[in-house]
This record gives structure tokens, C-alpha cells and sequence, in this order.
């Protein structure tokens, strides 16, 4: 799976924006909207959205969602990222652990490149609060096509 993001250990992480909801619940936050372009972004290339998977290490969810906000209004000052749709949805396994679930789109294929210094920063700030768990990253992610927004 091809992940996008800042380069770490040869792998690629994802990040996005934030809106948390009651565990179980689902909100999805409306029409795909643009901000202004990027001049740094190659806007000829098609918008990607992802799906995304947190898992969090206990004890750090509230520090992991400050941290997904802080992170979200970074792409979004620097048009990284459309305002919408945008989802984070949070769970609890079996074992009670804690995984939060996000869908946002890059305004192109390209955006993750052009990640900002402070972007990178956040970036490893998130990926200390994940830990790996069952066989998987502490953060995966891939891209994904919508099928029904309403």
C-alpha cells in the first residue's frame, strides 16, 4: 500500500484534519470544497482522499486529538487539504484500546510533498502518540474513491 506524507524510515505517513465524534457515531461533513490553490501544487493532478487508521496508545487520546487539530490547521492554512468531506470517527477494540478512523482529500496527488516544516513536525508528533498493534502501523492509510456522499 502506497501511503502519502512525510518520508520516515523509508515509509510514507498520512495525516489530515479533525472533527471528533462520540464513538459510533458518523458524521460526514458535506461537499468537497477548494481553497484557493497552492502555488507551490502541481493543481493539474486530481484530488486524492484517504482513509486513514490512528491507533492510539492509551492514556494519549486527548493529546492525540489536540495534535490532529493542530496538524489539520496546518494543511489547511497552507491549502494542502478541501475543508469537506472530512470524517475522524474514534472506536474501541475488542480489548478497549483506542483507534480513531479519518477520511479527508489532498487537494492533489502531489500536497503530501509539499509538506511545510511545521507540517513535518506535527506529522512525528502524531506518529509518538500511535503505537503498532495487531500486525499493523501505529498509522496506515490508503487512498480511497467515494461511492455515496449525502
Amino acid at each position: 500500500m502506497k501511503l502519502k506524507g512525510i518520508k520516515h524510515d523509508g515509509a510514507r505517513l498520512v495525516l489530515g484534519c479533525v472533527m471528533f465524534v462520540p464513538a459510533s457515531v458518523m458524521v460526514l461533513a458535506g461537499c468537497a470544497t477548494a481553497p484557493p490553490p497552492n502555488k507551490s501544487i502541481d493543481t493539474s493532478d486530481t484530488p486524492e482522499t484517504m482513509l486513514v487508521s490512528y491507533r492510539v496508545k492509551a492514556g494519549k487520546e486527548v493529546a492525540f486529538q489536540d495534535a490532529l487539530a493542530r496538524t489539520w490547521a496546518v494543511c489547511r492554512q497552507d491549502k494542502l487539504v478541501l475543508a469537506r468531506p472530512h470524517l475522524v470517527l474514534r472506536e474501541k477494540d475488542d480489548d478497549g484500546r483506542t483507534r480513531f478512523v479519518e477520511s479527508f482529500t489532498w487537494v492533489s496527488h502531489a500536497a503530501p510533498d509539499h509538506a511545510p516544516p511545521e507540517l513535518k513536525v506535527a506529522w512525528r508528533e502524531l506518529e509518538s502518540l500511535c503505537e503498532p498493534r495487531d500486525g499493523k502501523k501505529g498509522i496506515d492509510g490508503s487512498e480511497v474513491q467515494t461511492v455515496v456522499a449525502h
